[in-house]
């Protein structure tokens, strides 16, 4: 498990590296209004949760990711592979979240102060969390299908509109339990389809049209969706292979592993217009903003993006995981909002349906802090001079108000007054600690202002933010 978690560190340290250094022109604005309107109000959200659940939370490991063969994997060497993917699948027969409580996923996020959540209907492994007719190895096939709330995306998606959130649907473009993904007659020898497509065309056709029904049925049958999350980036066309994807360091086929994305999204667009299709990593009219994981670029970016990252150190849940702390998280949020992001924090349910306490005790945390200070977060826009140490600047969208964030490190002790360069108020405003709701005061020394915060503010605050006039 060490050496899994120490791979994705490496991995996510270089996806980050490259992420900030993609130039504007890999992302491709959207024409169609509808589109565009759905993705501006996606962009005034910046907070929203994204839900791995599935036959890997039954075996307590990373995700799906023990399915594959590749170097970087650290599974069970007492049992052979074949046999290792047998057993993982036969789980379909054990998952059975009889305390499965959607609308307790739903109050948890909505007091974490979040406004989107993104659900895993399919991951890698092929299980689908929804009730397809294109497979049997779906939840409504195993022990909780005769539960009421059996189809668990129907139900996740209705908890989570009564609160009012925008809706995301994950899917995997691979699928490893596809016989024409990986098809028995080979080996698999890593995360890609395991035969040449140009040698098998049928098979690799009858694998595109199971993709397409099964993303119809999400879009026709699921009630009102407002994202299509789809991952698996090496399921691509072989012209969009770029210098980016080949410094993964991942096995490319000689074949192109297309889709047709492009008949995906007019079917999805037709069925839910303004839908935001998110094409991970694959950089053109379908990526509608980019996904950077585990990670935070290291410029600001004036383009849509979202930084996508765990609550804890996995994506869903493993026994006896750490959780970062509401303070880790909140400063995140600041950072990524001052650079023009959105923020998708994941969290995994236990194989019985509920939500770890850890879970919502830290998300209730950042959701206090929120309560107080969302003004300085949602609905903003970024500044010019976005940073100045522990600093972060935001502003509202009519740039009328300019929102000065300090973060205050978990051990640090705050100091009668706090003071930041740039960003000066104008001269006579008001200064607001949105934490209290009062006025504080504060001057101008040269290009430094000083802010008096006085003794009101509680103890073991992890930030605290300002409002005031912009200068013009």
């Amino acid at each position: 498990m060490k050496s899994i978690r120490l791979f994705l560190l490496v991995v996510t340290t270089v996806y980050a590296c490259i992420t900030s250094c993609i130039a504007q022109d890999t992302y491709q604005w959207p024409e169609d209004t509808a589109v565009k309107n759905k993705l501006d109000t996606w962009r005034d959200q910046k907070f929203g949760l994204i839900i791995h659940f599935g036959l890997y939370a039954q075996a307590g490991v990373v995700e799906s990711w023990n399915l594959c063969s590749e170097d970087w994997i650290d599974r069970d060497s007492s049992i052979a592979y074949e046999e290792y993917k047998k057993w993982y699948w036969g789980l379909e027969k054990e998952f059975n979240p009889i305390h499965f409580d959607p609308d307790q996923w739903a109050e948890a996020a909505n007091q974490a102060g979040m406004r989107y959540v993104i659900f895993t209907t399919k991951h890698h492994d092929g299980f689908n969390m929804f009730d397809t007719k294109q497979t049997d190895f779906k939840i409504t096939n195993g022990p909780f299908k005769n539960n009421s709330k059996g189809d668990i995306a129907k139900y996740v998606f209705e908890a989570f509109r009564k609160k009012g959130f925008m809706i995301g649907a994950y899917f995997s473009k691979p699928d490893w339990h596809s016989e024409n993904y990986w098809w028995p007659r080979y080996a698999t020898a890593d995360r890609n389809n395991n035969y040449d497509i140009r040698k098998f065309p049928w098979r690799w056709n009858a694998f595109k049209s199971f993709t397409y029904r099964q993303v119809e049925e999400l879009m026709h049958n699921y009630g009102s969706i407002d994202i299509l999350w789809l991952d698996g980036g090496w399921v691509r066309p072989t012209e969009t292979v770029t210098n980016e994807v080949k410094a993964w360091g991942m096995r490319i086929p000689e074949w192109s592993q297309d889709i047709d994305v492009p008949a995906i999204a007019t079917m999805a667009r037709q069925a839910q217009p303004g839908l935001l299709i998110v094409d991970r990593t694959v950089h053109g009219p379908y990526e509608n903003y980019q996904t950077p994981e585990q990670s935070i670029p290291k410029e600001q970016l004036n383009y849509p993006w979202e930084s996508c990252m765990t609550l804890a150190n996995n994506w869903g849940y493993v026994p006896n995981d750490t959780y970062k702390t509401a303070g880790k998280v909140i400063h995140r949020l600041i950072e990524v909002t001052a650079k023009g992001g959105n923020l998708l924090l994941g969290v995994g349910p236990k194989p019985d349906g509920t939500l770890t306490n850890e879970a919502v005790s830290r998300m209730k945390q950042v959701g206090q802090w929120l309560n107080k200070n969302g003004e300085a977060i949602y609905n903003t826009t970024i500044t010019k001079n976005y940073n100045d140490g522990n600093t972060w600047f935001t502003q509202s969208k009519n740039g009328k108000q300019l929102y000065a964030i300090r973060c205050i490190g978990e051990h640090e002790l705050l100091a009668d007054t706090i003071s930041w360069k740039n960003n000066p108020p104008a001269k006579g405003t008001k200064m607001k600690c949105l934490q209290t709701g009062e006025y504080v005061r504060w001057k101008q020394e040269g290009n430094e202002t000083i802010v008096f915060i006085g003794a009101a503010l509680p103890g073991n605050l992890p930030a605290v933010a300002f409002e005031f006039t912009a200068t013009n």
